[in-house]
Parts: structure tokens; sequence; C-alpha cells
């Protein structure tokens, strides 16, 4: 179904899953990644403009930075790693029956699906190979597991810290700056790990078609 999608539609699907589920509509555990990017934005107001990272009267150290990156970045790398390597090895691209822009789009929603989501197919990618079968569950076991060992570190550490009364160099975590500037967070961090990508797939497609090409 999301194969008949124009080039821009299929690339909103492809973007609601790669945000994290965190955006209206997506399905999946949307709420610590939420959580996730309130840590690092609440770090990186701090940063800018020298007020101390606390979120909900817990100051954020370096070790639950370390977390944080270390969950916004195995996401990236399932995703971003594994398309790569079938967009380039010939067990890859032989399950591809829509050759150019629109088979990278399959093979990145394939892993994105996986790692996010529910492993739903876009299709059109023969999915049923060795290959495919072995690398998504791979994919789809670390998306689950592996992602949510950080979050289980964050938290226990978070609930450890003392709670600490809010100061003159607190930076306050609600109204529509900080909503703002979580917003731009995770935009910039999704457009950042992402938009290359998808510039080479549904992008490049949809100037394609403009020009009415189909491949």
């Amino acid at each position: 179904m999301h194969d008949s999608f124009t080039p821009l539609g299929g690339m909103v699907l492809l973007v609601n899953i790669q945000l994290g589920e965190v955006i209206f509509g997506g399905v999946g555990a949307g709420l610590y990644g939420v959580l996730v990017f309130v840590v690092l934005s609440v770090f990186i107001a701090g940063l800018m403009v020298g007020r101390t990272p606390e979120y909900l009267g817990k100051k954020i150290e370096a070790k639950e930075m370390k977390l944080v990156m270390l969950y916004v970045l195995i996401f990236p790398l399932l995703v971003l790693g594994f398309s790569a390597w079938s967009s380039i090895a010939g067990y890859g691209t032989s399950s591809i029956t829509n050759p150019g822009p629109h088979g990278l789009s399959e093979i990145l929603y394939a892993y994105t699906s996986g790692a996010g989501n529910n492993g739903s197919g876009f299709a059109g990618l023969n999915a049923n190979t060795d290959w495919y079968n072995i690398t998504l569950a791979l994919v789809m076991l670390a998306g689950r597991f592996l992602m949510i060992v950080p979050i289980m570190g964050l938290a226990g550490s978070m609930v450890g810290k003392k709670i600490v009364p809010a100061g003159p160099g607190t930076f306050p975590t609600h109204g529509a700056l900080f909503v703002g500037l979580l917003v731009a967070v995770v935009l910039v961090v999704g457009a950042l790990t992402f938009f290359p990508a998808l510039s080479l797939g549904p992008i490049v497609e949809h100037f394609l078609a403009l020009e009415g090409q189909v491949r």
C-alpha cells in the first residue's frame, strides 16, 4: 500500500518513524523518545545560555548525556548502516523491483520500520531472502532491546539524584519557549541524521516525477 504513495507522501511515512515516533500519528515508544529529546534540549539550552541543565529538579550531568547520545545514535546506525549496505551489495539490490531512488526508499523504509516500528514493508521490495530476513530480524531485535538499555540507565541515574530546588540559574522547562526549543531539537536531530538519505530517495524521486520520469 505504501508503494502507491507519491514520493513526498512516502517520505512522510519515513519521517514519522525516523523522528522516533515522537510526533502525532507515531505508534511505538514515543513517550520515552520525547523524554530523551527533553533531556537533550535542556542540556543544549544550558550550554547556550549558561544556565544549569536541570529537569524536574534533577541535574543533567555527563553520565546522563552519554546515555542520551547512545540512544540517539543507535537508531540511525541501524537504519543507515544496513540501508547503505543493502543498496550496494548485489544480494540487497537484487530484491528491488523499482530501480532508482524509489528502490532506495523501499530499502530505507524496510530498515526504518524494522528498527522503529512494526516491521511493515513499503511494497515493491522482496524482503523474503536470506539477507533481508536475517538483517531485518537483527534490526528489529536491536531496535527493541538495544535502545531500551540506555533509557533504563538514564531512568536509574535520574531516580538516584536528589531534587534540587529551582534557582535563578535554572532553565524553565515549561512554556512556549521550551516547547519551541524542543520542537527545533527534534527537527534538527532528525534532519541532520536522515536528510541526506531522504534527499537521495523520495526527494530526488519527486523532482524526477516533475520532469515526467518514473525511475
